[in-house]
Formats: C-alpha cells, sequence, structure tokens
C-alpha cells in the first residue's frame, strides 16, 4: 500500500473516531435533556401541590367545604388590604408559571399549565378592578354568613367549637364591609339603589329577631351529635358574641348603609355607568367565557338564538292546538293553576319523584357515573325570597352535592320546569360534571376544583337537552318548559350586555322576559337583579352550551357509524372544567383519531 493510501486511511479513521465522538456526546446530551425534563416535571408538579395549598390557605371557608380540616379555624378577610394582598399573590403566582419552558414538560403537565395560566390571567384581569366596592348583594353578602355552615360537616364538639371561633373573626369583615363600601361611595363606585334597599330590609330582618332567635344559633340548635350539655354551653357563648359583637357590627353596618349609603347610591343600574365600568366588564366577559368575544357580538348572537328558539316556541303552541297568539299562551301558562302547587312539600316532593326517574335513564348516553350521592332539599326560608330558582353546592368527602331548590310561592313555579331544572342541577348537569372532576385521578388538586364558568354552566345548560334522548319531553308543556329554559339563557346574552354595556335599563330587561318566556314575573325579577350583581357570570351559560353541542354536532356527522353519544360524554367530561379553545381542540382530536382508526 503507498503512502497516498496511508494517509487516507489515517484521515478516514480520525473522521470515524470525530463522528463517533460526536454521536456519543449528542447522545448523553438527549440523556441530559431527558433527565433534565423529568426533573422539570416534577419540579412543575411541587409548584402546582404548593399552589393549591396557598388556595386552601387563601380560602379557608372554601377549604373546609371540601372536607380540608386545616383550616377550620380560619376565615378570609374581605379587607381592601387582603384583596390587594391575594392580587400580588395571584401575578406573582403567573411570574413563576411562565418560568417553567412549557414544551419541556410532559403532556399532562403542558395541559396544566394551560388551565393554571388561563386561570390566573383571567383571575387578574378581574381582580385588578375594585371589587370589593360591589360585594354587597341580596343573595349571599356579608348578612347571610350563617348560611355558610350549611356547606359545612358538623359532627364532632370541636367541628362546632371551630364554627364558633370563626364567628368571633366574622365581626371585623362587618365593620370592613361597612369602611369599603364608604369608600366606595366616595369614588363614585356602588351598588344600585334598589339591590342595597334588599340587603337594608335583609340587614332589619336580621336585627329584628334579636339574639334568641338569630339564625346563627340554628347550627347548635339542630345539632344532634351534641351532649345536652355541649349543647348549652355552646349556645350560650354563641349567644354572648351575637349580643356582645355579631349584632352591634350589623347595626353600624345598617344605619350607615340606610342613613348614608341608600340615598346617595346610584339610580343606575349597569356596570358601565362607574368609572371604569366598560373595560371592566369586558374583563368579566373574558373571565366567564374564556373567549375574546365582544360584549357586542354576544349581544348580537342572543338576539339570533331568541330567534331561533322562538320559532320552536311557535311549533309548540301548534302542536297542543293552542289558537291564541304567542302572548297570550304565555298568560295562559303563567295564569292556569294546572301547572302550579299550591303546597311547597308538593313542589319539593315533585323533584325527588322527577331526580329519581333520571337516574336509571343515564345509562342510555352515559358510560361514566360519578361515585358520589346527591340529594334534593330546599333553599332557607330566609333567602329564597331573594333568589333564584335553584342552585347547586358540589360534595365533598363527608357530604353528597345537593341541588338546592327554591319553594318559595310555589304557585310562582310551574311543573313543567321541573324535568328541566332537575337536570340541570343534579343529574347529568352540575352533579355529574362536577363530582366526576372532583374524582379525576393522577391530576393535580387545583384540577379537581378548577371552575371555568363557561364549561361548567355550559354543560349544565347543554345537559337540559339530553331530557330529549330520555324522553322526559313527551309531554308538549315539558318540551315547551325546556325550550323556555333555553330561551331564558339567550335571553341572558341580550340583557346582561344590555344593561351593563349597551344603556339598557332594568324594565327593558324585564320586558324581553316577559315578551319571550312563561316565566313568572317574580323569577324575572329575580333573574333580572342576579345579573346586575354578577356581572358577565350568565354570559358563561349559553356559550358554553353552544360549543358543547356544535363539536357533538361534528363528531356526530364526521363519524357516522362510528359516533357513540356515551363516548363523546366521555371525551366531554374526562379531564375536568376546560377553557373552550382546550376544550375544541381535545374533542377535534377524538374525532381524527377515531377517524384514523
Amino acid at each position: 500500500m503507498n503512502r497516498g493510501s496511508n494517509k487516507l486511511l489515517i484521515l478516514f479513521f480520525l473522521v470515524f473516531c470525530i463522528f463517533t465522538y460526536v454521536l456519543v456526546l449528542l447522545s448523553n446530551k438527549e440523556a441530559i435533556i431527558i433527565e433534565d425534563t423529568s426533573n422539570l416535571d416534577i419540579e412543575f408538579d411541587n409548584f402546582l401541590a404548593d399552589y393549591w395549598d396557598n388556595q386552601l390557605d387563601s380560602f379557608p371557608l372554601y377549604s373546609s367545604s371540601l372536607g380540608y380540616s386545616k383550616y377550620d379555624r380560619k376565615i378570609s378577610s374581605n379587607s381592601i388590604r387582603a384583596h390587594n394582598e391575594l392580587l400580588e399573590i395571584s401575578k406573582k403566582d403567573l411570574n413563576k408559571l411562565l418560568e417553567f419552558d412549557v414544551t419541556l414538560l410532559n403532556d399532562d403537565n403542558q395541559l396544566n399549565f394551560k388551565l393554571l395560566k388561563t386561570h390566573l390571567e383571567n383571575d387578574i384581569g378581574v381582580s385588578s378592578n375594585p371589587t370589593y366596592f360591589l360585594d354587597l348583594n341580596q343573595r349571599g353578602g356579608i348578612q347571610n354568613f350563617y348560611d355558610s355552615a350549611s356547606r359545612l360537616s358538623f359532627e364532632t364538639y370541636e367541628d362546632y367549637e371551630n364554627w364558633l371561633f370563626r364567628l368571633n373573626l366574622f365581626a371585623d369583615n362587618i365593620i370592613n364591609s361597612l369602611n369599603n363600601n364608604r369608600l366606595g361611595l366616595e369614588k363614585g363606585i356602588t351598588q344600585p339603589r334598589h339591590i342595597i334597599q334588599k340587603v337594608v330590609e335583609q340587614l332589619k330582618n336580621l336585627l329584628d329577631l334579636g339574639v334568641e332567635n338569630s339564625p346563627f344559633l340554628n347550627i347548635f340548635k339542630d345539632s344532634t351529635s351534641l351532649t345536652v350539655d355541649e349543647k348549652e354551653y355552646l349556645l350560650n357563648e354563641a349567644k354572648i358574641l351575637i349580643a356582645d359583637s355579631l349584632n352591634p357590627s350589623y347595626e353600624e353596618l345598617y344605619n350607615f348603609l340606610n342613613d348614608e349609603y341608600l340615598p346617595n347610591t346610584r339610580v343606575s343600574i349597569g356596570l358601565q355607568d362607574i368609572p371604569g365600568g366598560k373595560e371592566w366588564y369586558e374583563s368579566l366577559v373574558k373571565y366567564h367565557t374564556t373567549t375574546d368575544l365582544t360584549p357586542n357580538e354576544i349581544h348580537d348572537i342572543g338576539l339570533a338564538e331568541i330567534a331561533r328558539i322562538r320559532s320552536e316556541m311557535e311549533t309548540v303552541i301548534e302542536n297542543v292546538g293552542y289558537k291564541g297568539d304567542f302572548k297570550s299562551f304565555l298568560d295562559f301558562l303563567r295564569n292556569d293553576q294546572r301547572f302550579y302547587y299550591d303546597d311547597p312539600n308538593d313542589l319539593l316532593n315533585a323533584y325527588l319523584v322527577m331526580s329519581k326517574k333520571i337516574d336509571p335513564l343515564l345509562t342510555k348516553i352515559f358510560k361514566k357515573f360519578p361515585r358520589a350521592p346527591y340529594g334534593v332539599i330546599p333553599i332557607p326560608d330566609d333567602i329564597a325570597p331573594y333568589t333564584t330558582t335553584a342552585y347547586y353546592y358540589s360534595p365533598s368527602e363527608d357530604r353528597p352535592g345537593y341541588f338546592y331548590a327554591n319553594l318559595y310561592k310555589p304557585e310562582s313555579r310551574p311543573k313543567y320546569e321541573i324535568p328541566v331544572l332537575t337536570i340541570h342541577e343534579a343529574v347529568p348537569g352540575h352533579h355529574f360534571q362536577i363530582s366526576l372532576a372532583q374524582e379525576l385521578e393522577n391530576v393535580p388538586d387545583f384540577r379537581k376544583h378548577q371552575s371555568f364558568t363557561v364549561f361548567v354552566e355550559g354543560w349544565g345548560l347543554y345537559s337540559e337537552e339530553l331530557g330529549e334522548f330520555l324522553n322526559l319531553y313527551d309531554d308538549p308543556y315539558d318540551k315547551f318548559g325546556q325550550l323556555t329554559y333555553d330561551m331564558w339563557r339567550a335571553i341572558r346574552l341580550v340583557v346582561d350586555t344590555g344593561m351593563h354595556y349597551k344603556d339598557w335599563s332594568r324594565q327593558d330587561a324585564i320586558d324581553l322576559f316577559v315578551n319571550n318566556t312563561a316565566k313568572s314575573l317574580l323569577d324575572i325579577e329575580n333573574e333580572v337583579d342576579r345579573y346586575l350583581i354578577m356581572p358577565g357570570q350568565a354570559l358563561a351559560y349559553k356559550i358554553g352550551q353552544m360549543k358543547i353541542k356544535e363539536l357533538r354536532i361534528k363528531a356526530s356527522n364526521e363519524l357516522g357509524d362510528n359516533y357513540d353519544i356515551k363516548e363523546y360524554h366521555y371525551e366531554v367530561l374526562k379531564r375536568g372544567a376546560l377553557p373552550l379553545d382546550v376544550f375544541e381542540g381535545y374533542i377535534n382530536e377524538w374525532i381524527e383519531s377515531k377517524k384514523s382508526s
């Protein structure tokens, strides 16, 4: 072999060695990246666990309602300082979150990252506004704190003692409320006058009961787990606390609201009528819908939905053989006594019967069921006149979920609403979706309890239509009840944006309801007032429902014989509550995977 050939061999050998060395380096680098990625996921998991622990500490009443006992002797402060501290914590949490490179996280943590990022950004957007000036309201304000006990578990003497300890802390929050609203009055950021009138009435009713009949005593009076001596001791301690601390603080708040706040609060109703109100409302729209839809776009969607549902209603009226016009049919439904119960107990029993009727039918459209039980109970009598038709409270480890039904004035609550309302509040509505989320496995704790309004309430409204699949609306009046509820949520899109963004009056909102639904005037007025104190929240129902239904229809059309509604519902609920864009992405992936298989 000549010298030239030797040189070539040596050169080839050197190139081979260098190439091999580079491959080893790359291999080691890949191993390092994999190892670092694994460590990054562990670090991210720890961050999520710390975040959840801080949430439990920041909202101790909520924590107790979930069954966490660590915070049973704490309550949250409603001071402006506490609000700003929580806002800063959210900002720090978001900054910490953004330090993670989401592309290096595993698939599960990439989803966790997206969900927490959306929640924190929307929460900061809303909380950057002075929400503490608008905390007073007729549905769940400072005057109804005693009702918080209904969402807690009381089994031991210590449970009752912890609640008494919390009541001792609560007087500070009553005075905080006074101070917050005095400052709000100075800045021109107040609740509408007729809302405060209701709060003043509730405070007066509370004070008129005195100490012996105070609702704060009920949790002790109603106990079946305390001994006679324990009950007597706790009742005496509670009476002293009410007489010396709670009622004097409430009286101070009442005098301020009645004498100073009420005469000087605004007569306008919408959020747009306070400084920075339009921007505030825009942030609430984004928070509750998780979309970039503008208030004006949502208003137009609502008008289109009203027209569509009105057409379906007209078809039902024609099918029942009614000869009058639409307005007279609504009057007929409101006034004919065949559609109403006289006795509130009969109304409650009807809800109970309906819930048990629905339970065995759900196997037709679901393949996974929650383990948690649920019950149907009345809304407390002192709250019922001021609140809506129904609501739901989620279960905890030691308590079932509850569908709360409003039994006040049963003659105003039609029988044909019973099927659709039960479906929404109980099964397969809120109880299904929320319980299944809480029972998720192998997800961080914050995911089990995260609530994107558009998904949670969108599912509740979507569920109402599922009565069709269960043959619950065979009676045309029950079908009209379902359409009434769908119309109700479509109207929400129009009146919520109308009152808070487009100069609508309260009467404008009431009139739109009266002209398009058979709901009673009492229900309508309570609903409209609810939208005034919870701007933007009512938009979530219809926006979420339309997306869930749109994707079901898409799946059915594209999958054909390979489509199964049970599988679709499983896909919808298997990850808990999601922002709409994330939810749509997962459903589209599922459709494509089904098509390819």
